[in-house]
């Protein structure tokens, strides 16, 4: 279904017509002066007719409450909502069932992440059932996506994020794919019950060297269930025996490539090859230190930091922790910190710019050439950090797809890397679920 254009769209259209500048405010604020007319109304056309899906935005179940403003409506703090995702023609998203990981791996700990998980199920289904079903609705399916997408509202998937909830109850993950969930990753941040973390390349200590033996038990089941498994943040060996393992294609729901930033949260060339191979998808991630990153400058700044930590006896290792200590020092002494603090990140180690959706399209291009535009797709971690310069909300969303018109990407390609891939591997997981 073609949807209606809005009226800002052929406003835009028409100001580039005539060679008007549009302001940096405006959702075309990534139109340049450079770019032919006729490249921006085709891209405008592109992004109208194919369905655009994010596969990572956070959320806060504060915001999925009927008496107080809500996804519903435009949001003051929000990268996301259902007015921002209008504006910037954002068509579907995985909402996600995010629980950070407490090296608690008891009874108490899995009880405590599997209430915060089925409290954000309950904000999510909300939405839907009883907040805005005129205006969005829950897909459990690649066809509820499409039926939804046709009738003009918002498709809303649900992901879960870290499979610590699950427990040491496998019957869990029945219960999650009753309430909605069609994506898991086994860890996030931190060793899980279930499987290895990335962040395990810090310290090289690892708890399971890759899947636990529950892990293991529990993407048969995914399998089962038809729960696409994702692999973005367990650790390379997690991933490279899901893939062994799994009959089902397996997404990478908010990654990079690690060739252009060598991040732990990023695949590598086996890796990506491996997504090929199991017939996966990599949902390429806009998310700054994972788009652009000096790995060098980032350690040797790290390092000089902690060695000014160490001169100034600041043992902590959390930010509230750290800023509590050097408010703690006297006057003067805090002064010489902070002092110290700022040549080294300002002057001798300073940020980079901020990547821009032009680095961000670059991961999706390396992916698309080594192996093939079936295995790249695209999401934004926003509200959970992610955002580049030209894509920081929902309502910038115009500019990815500018992007990949500029890079020479025809309708079909684009299609596919919104939306059409991950809908082929839904696709593909549920035949094996049915089987």
């Amino acid at each position: 279904m073609t949807r209606p254009v809005p009226t800002r769209y052929s406003l835009a259209c028409s100001a580039l017509a005539a060679g008007v500048l549009l302001s940096a405010s405006s959702a075309s604020a990534q139109v340049r002066p450079t770019d032919d007319a006729a490249l921006v109304t085709r891209a405008r056309g592109i992004h109208e007719r194919v369905m655009t899906l994010d596969t990572h935005v956070d959320i806060s179940p504060a915001n999925f409450r009927a008496d107080t403003l809500n996804y519903s409506a435009k949001l003051p703090r929000t990268q996301v909502d259902l007015v921002k995702m209008d504006e910037g023609g954002l068509d579907a998203a995985f909402l996600i069932v995010y629980v950070g990981q407490s090296p608690r791996l008891d009874a108490d700990g899995f009880a405590g992440a599997k209430a915060s998980a089925l409290e954000k199920f309950a904000a999510v289904r909300r939405l839907t059932d009883s907040i805005a079903p005129t205006k969005a609705g829950l897909a459990l399916t690649a066809a509820d996506a499409r039926a939804i997408y046709a009738s003009g509202r918002k498709v809303i998937f649900i992901g879960i994020e870290n499979g610590f909830p699950v427990g040491s109850d496998i019957t869990n993950v029945k219960r999650f794919y009753d309430l909605g969930g069609r994506y898991m990753s086994l860890a996030h941040n931190g060793h899980s019950q279930l499987s290895d973390s990335n962040t395990g390349e810090r310290d090289n200590v690892w708890l399971h060297n890759g899947l636990s033996p529950l892990g293991r038990q529990v993407v048969a089941e995914m399998n089962r269930l038809g729960i696409m498994i994702d692999i973005s943040h367990p650790s390379k060996a997690s991933m490279m025996q899901t893939v062994a393992l799994s009959k089902a294609p397996i997404i990478a729901s908010h990654s990079g490539v690690r060739a252009i930033c060598n991040h732990s949260r990023n695949m590598d060339d086996e890796q990506i090859d491996a997504m090929k191979k199991n017939g996966g998808v990599i949902q390429l991630v806009a998310f700054n230190s994972y788009v652009k990153c000096d790995a060098k400058k980032s350690a040797a700044r790290e390092s000089a930091v902690a060695d000014l930590r160490k001169e100034f006896g600041i043992a902590a290792t959390n930010n509230r922790e750290v800023s509590a200590a050097i408010a703690a020092l006297p006057d003067a002494r805090r002064n010489e910190y902070l002092a110290k603090q700022e040549d080294i990140t300002a002057r001798r180690y300073p940020a980079d710019p901020a990547a821009t959706v032009s680095d961000f399209a670059d991961h999706i291009d390396y992916v698309v050439k080594r192996v093939g535009i079936d295995h790249a797709g695209i999401s934004s971690d926003f509200d959970g950090g992610g955002g580049v310069e030209g894509w920081r909300s929902a309502t910038e969303t115009f500019n990815v797809t500018l992007e990949l018109v500029r890079r020479g990407y025809t309708e079909e390609q684009i299609a596919k890397i919104w939306s059409g891939n991950l809908l082929r591997v839904l696709e593909q997981v549920e035949k094996v679920a049915g089987k």
